[in-house]
């Protein structure tokens, strides 16, 4: 990572960032900084596991899609409230049972996000979650990347 974003402390600066980065033809930048506004946010939300703070990660990196097909900041309200009642791994679990978006992992893809799917943290962590949810990620990521 560019030390330039490392030294960034908050996810609005990595925003503001990536926006002069991106306004400025570097994609690269750009990419670095939202990638550590992801973290950043996820850090600061005090997971309890690495696996959490992937899956809470995940869950940022998907407002990033939300805020970008809306065209403003947009929260994934209804994945927190599921976190706020049944805790990170629960709702995770639970959140494999939507129907699955592959609109939104595309744009992940297109992002450079692809690594903050949440059924790819499932799939890299298959011993924290249900084998329901690992099959359904698993299947996803393979319907995604094959067509």
């Amino acid at each position: 990572m560019d030390e330039r974003v490392r030294n960034i402390k908050t996810p609005e600066k990595c925003e503001i960032f990536a926006k002069n980065c991106a306004d400025r033809g570097r994609d690269d930048l750009a990419l670095e900084a939202k990638q550590w506004a992801v973290q950043l946010r996820a850090e600061a939300y005090g997971a309890e596991s690495e696996v959490e703070k992937e899956a809470v990660s995940a869950i940022y990196a998907y407002e990033e899609v939300l805020s970008a097909r809306n065209g403003k900041k947009t929260r994934a309200s209804s994945t927190w409230q599921l976190i706020k009642r049944h805790g990170i791994i629960s709702a995770v679990d639970r959140a494999l049972n939507r129907p699955a978006d592959p609109e939104g992992y595309d744009t992940l893809v297109d992002m450079g996000l692809a690594d903050y799917a949440l059924e790819a943290v499932i799939v890299r962590n298959p011993e924290t979650f249900s084998d329901s949810a690992v099959k359904i990620s698993q299947d996803r990521i393979k319907q995604w990347t094959c067509t």
